[in-house]
């Protein structure tokens, strides 16, 4: 469609249907630069569920804190010189389809930029940009190597394995899958045409269902919307890493080596659910010779100018502001002048990383613990100055540099009726549920599943704790976190989780000291011994498991301990094993599991991080 082919109102088309391969048309609006005579211009697309026309709640900087509106977002991009195109994803607001979440992005978004590319007001170059669902559309079709594909900017999202990060992870559903259908669903075209559908899920209390897991399909707080419910059923009972994973929409570390080499940017923070995504996607390209970088910093999601995540501070210093000199407006306009318009180099550093720690942990006039941190460079992840650094559990709940000189094993009893609560996290989209960020890991009056408020969730029996004597030199990591562990189970299947804190000393401010979480991971002991198949274990075998936690970087200063604490739930950031049999995480059937972990020379359970030097 030509330029001048229709009247512009306010330099924009609204409402174009753009066809699909399939013929279902997808609702889209161009913005044009002021001078719509002046083109062709490269053109930067972004595609939601989210409403085109609607405002993204992370479109805001430190200077400017109200969100901005579309048209306002778009004019500073079309003000620069590029042509800016809104799309609704498929099934979702002003487009035609059916919506089927993630699945069918990466054609969509082909065909999309090839559109876009074909018309004579676009020089032939198309960028993208967008967080979220927006980045994972953005991944998504760059698998299938769009010509007109010219750079990306994934902001917290765009799936490197939506299996072992977004939607599953260690084998566990992460059910902040189960709150974005609940929320979406209660907005879908379905409820809208629909006042019973509607009127159902407006009645439904999600967090009275959650107690009352596990579900069946037709018998779900999702029922009244089957097509939301269905592809939530699909992402939970696809419990092994087989070809429904194995999709470009899901899955882009399986295409990695056969993209063309655009230049990208991955941004994500420490208590996002994608900072595993934007490591894998900058390590996975970087190796295939991609133009590519990453910044991390201590954020949640999308939350990249707040200066606290959480109940905690980390300083002024913290902001994409501080880290790279700009907003993320303007980095945006500058990443694709530097590709688009040849106005720039590569910038460097690769990597600008945020190294959490080094405040003094008093309590803020906003009531939250100072934890500071400073930011950090490298040109590889994990940052080329660091070593590896284990830390070996022990009897007696030790945790040091030197492995175990006598056998010990600790035991507790998981029982899935009462799991262990979650407290803050990498979390998004899990309202009213749970929210993410770094929280003492203290049981609240607020808490979904508390049952002592005021107390230590290490109070519990079911929570094993391994920790260092108070540090008398500090310690900083910056890397990936793992935790080996040798367990025995009198359940085939089972669950082991683990969490990394900083406990602070005894303050004023913190009588008890505060226990910062870091970081989480979970694994299902069936997965063991790799994601594709199942293994049950044996009442009388000692099995060794890898626990992946989420990437983290933080300074643990003099006097503070470094935390492992080890336990085989974290509800509801994940589902919960009914510890039942395997294969069969949505059973009724529930069974309470005697879980041990052993460590000594035979077994050298051992907590895994980089040490910055």
């Amino acid at each position: 469609m030509s330029v001048a082919s229709r009247k512009l109102d306010d330099n924009a088309l609204r409402d174009i249907m753009v066809p699909m391969r399939d013929g279902i048309r997808l609702a889209t609006d161009v913005f044009f630069p002021q001078n719509a005579g002046l083109g062709p211009w490269p053109a930067i697309m972004e595609r939601t569920p989210y409403d085109k026309c609607a405002a993204r709640v992370n479109e805001y900087t430190r200077d400017h804190p109200d969100v901005f509106g579309r048209e306002e977002l778009a004019r500073f991009f079309t003000d620069a010189g590029f042509v800016v195109v809104f799309q609704d994803c498929r099934g979702r607001y002003g487009s035609e389809g059916r919506f089927t979440k993630y699945r069918g992005e990466a054609e969509d978004g082909f065909d999309t930029i090839g559109w876009i590319a074909a018309q004579d007001w676009c020089d032939g170059q198309v960028a993208t940009m967008g967080m979220s669902y927006s980045a994972h559309t953005q991944m998504a079709a760059a698998c299938l190597n769009p010509p007109a594909l010219a750079a990306m900017i994934c902001d917290c999202g765009g799936f490197s394995n939506a299996y072992q990060g977004g939607i599953r992870y260690g084998g566990a559903l992460e059910l902040k899958q189960v709150t974005w259908a609940f929320r979406h669903a209660l907005r879908s075209r379905a409820a809208a045409a629909d006042p019973i559908a509607k009127a159902a899920l407006e009645a439904t209390d999600l967090r009275d269902w959650m107690q009352r897991l596990p579900w069946n399909a037709g018998q779900s707080p999702l029922t009244p919307v089957p097509d939301y419910e269905n592809f939530l059923f699909d992402q939970w009972t696809n419990s092994t890493f087989d070809d429904y994973w194995k999709v470009p929409a899901l899955y882009a570390a399986g295409w990695h080596h056969s993209m063309r080499q655009v230049p990208s940017v991955h941004i994500s923070g420490w208590y996002d659910p994608y900072a595993v995504t934007a490591v894998e996607n900058f390590t996975g390209l970087r190796a295939h010779g991609h133009d590519t970088s990453l910044i991390l910093g201590p954020w949640t999601h999308g939350n990249r100018s707040r200066t606290y995540a959480g109940d905690v501070d980390f300083g002024e210093d913290c902001t994409f502001e501080a880290a790279t000199g700009q907003d993320f407006v303007q980095f945006r306009i500058d990443t694709f002048r530097r590709h688009l318009l040849d106005a720039g180099s590569s910038v460097k550093p690769r990597v600008r990383y945020f190294v959490m720690g080094g405040g003094d942990g008093h309590r803020t006039g906003a009531g939250r613990m100072f934890h500071g941190g400073a930011w950090h460079n490298a040109d590889n992840w994990p940052p080329e100055q660091t070593k590896p650094f284990n830390l070996f559990l022990s009897d007696g709940g030790a945790l040091s540099e030197m492995p175990a000189s006598a056998a010990a094993h600790s035991s507790f009893l998981f029982d899935p009726a009462r799991p262990v609560p979650t407290i803050g996290g990498p979390i998004t989209s899990g309202a009213p549920l749970m929210v993410g960020g770094a929280f003492d890991q203290r049981e609240t009056d607020d808490l979904f599943g508390m049952s002592s408020p005021g107390m230590p969730l290490t109070s519990r029996p079911d929570v094993l704790v391994f920790e260092t004597a108070p540090l008398t030199v500090p310690v900083t990591i910056a890397g990936n976190v793992g935790l080996r562990l040798f367990v025995s189970s009198d359940r085939p299947t089972t669950d082991f989780t683990a969490k990394l804190v900083d406990v602070y000393p005894p303050t004023p401010d913190y009588p008890h000291g505060y226990a910062m979480n870091l970081t989480d991971g979970i694994l299902r002991s069936c997965y063991r011994d790799g994601f594709d198949r199942m293994a049950a274990l044996h009442p009388d075998e000692v099995a060794e498991l890898i626990v992946r936690l989420y990437p983290t970087a933080n300074r643990f200063e003099v006097g503070h301990r470094i935390r492992v604490e080890i336990s085989s739930s974290n509800f509801p950031r994940f589902d919960v094993n009914p510890n039942h049999e395997v294969g069969k995480d949505l059973s009724p059937i529930r069974f309470c599991a005697l879980n041990t972990v052993h460590c000594g020379p035979d077994y050298p359970s051992s907590l895994i991080l980089d040490r910055l030097a």
